[in-house]
């Protein structure tokens, strides 16, 4: 605990000296976790943490529950990701015994284009195709005849049967886990994994981020078309379908069927419902229920969407010849 205390800068509120193994979010620590607390939205999940140390404000302090230790710091988000930092450092890619290492497991009928590399203890199933110069991580698990185009790289992920990541595609890099610091901004460690399920497609060029802590989740059978991005922590479920450039905020969960239009945007920690459509460039503040329709900016129901325009547009019509919206 006081080797925590010394590398993060923060102050021990108590003398325990309790071993700290890892870092957890507060609904996942358990006593040998090292916990924040940041927000006042998850001042429950403080309450309720069997964290057994958790980085809090000052202003924090008596909310921690009792048998948990508090260490204040000014940020504790920054402070957490100094010892995720130290405690979960990413195993690197070591490409000095070739460009196939010698503990990866390929599969039967697997064929490997020049210039692919495959990590330790990574696995590609059965009659799996990879193209020229993608990259597979250490411990990334391929399964049965996938196809992985080139220069597609895959890292920190487990991949289903039947999955096809297009050329270029981004699978398991960090998502956008940054704190406001005193030196600015500070990037925070991504803990988690990608896991795209059975006979999943990604598009070319398209991004799906690792978890921060929860895994980011694509479900059976979706697809992404190309230029998509899947921020870290989205679930999605099955046969979900996301045209060109849409953006999927973190955390945001999706049910099963739902479908995005070319340009959507969805902001963080919504639920989108099964079976509901999202319209093209539709921006999402707010979670949608399950089979409806919404668009626009702020994206709202069709049909309420439909009604408005038509007024504004009786209302432009209207207001022609009265020499306050002529142009020139």
């Amino acid at each position: 605990m006081r080797e925590v205390a010394r590398l993060t800068g923060a102050r021990l509120t108590s003398d325990d000296a309790r071993l700290i193994l890892q870092v957890a979010p507060l609904a996942q620590a358990d006593e040998s976790s090292l916990a924040f607390f940041a927000d006042r939205r998850r001042a429950r999940e403080l309450a309720a943490t069997a964290a057994g140390a958790v980085l809090v404000a000052e202003a924090d302090v008596s909310a921690v529950p009792e048998g948990c230790v508090a260490l204040i710091a000014s940020r504790p988000q920054i402070a957490w990701g100094k010892i995720a930092t130290v405690l979960h450092q990413p195993v690197a890619h070591d490409v000095r015994d070739g460009p196939v290492h010698p503990t990866a497991v390929i599969g039967a009928g697997v064929v490997l284009a020049p210039g692919v590399s495959v990590g330790q203890g990574a696995s590609i199933g059965a009659g799996t195709v990879v193209h020229a110069g993608a990259v597979i991580g250490p411990g990334v698990q391929i399964g049965r005849n996938c196809v992985i185009g080139a220069n597609a790289s895959v890292g920190f992920a487990l991949v289903g049967d039947g999955v096809h990541i297009l050329a270029g595609a981004r699978i398991g890099e960090a998502g956008f886990g940054v704190a406001g610091g005193e030196a600015g901004a500070v990037d925070i460690p991504q803990l988690g994994r990608a896991i795209l399920q059975d006979n999943v497609t990604i598009g070319a060029n398209s991004c799906v981020d690792r978890g921060a802590w929860d895994d980011t989740v694509i479900g059976e059978n979706s697809k992404l078309d190309n230029l998509v991005h899947v921020a870290h922590n989205v679930r999605m479920g099955r046969n979900c379908r996301l045209a060109a450039y849409t953006g999927i905020s973190g955390s945001v969960v999706i049910g099963d069927g739902a479908i995005f239009g070319g340009k959507a945007g969805v902001a963080d920690q919504l639920t989108i419902g099964e079976g509901a459509a999202i319209g093209a460039s539709a921006s999402v503040f707010k979670s949608v229920p399950a089979g409806e329709v919404w668009t626009g900016f702020p994206a709202r129901p069709m049909r309420r969407w439909l009604r408005e325009q038509a007024v504004l547009a009786r209302l432009s019509r209207g207001s022609k010849g009265t020499g306050h919206d002529e142009e020139g």
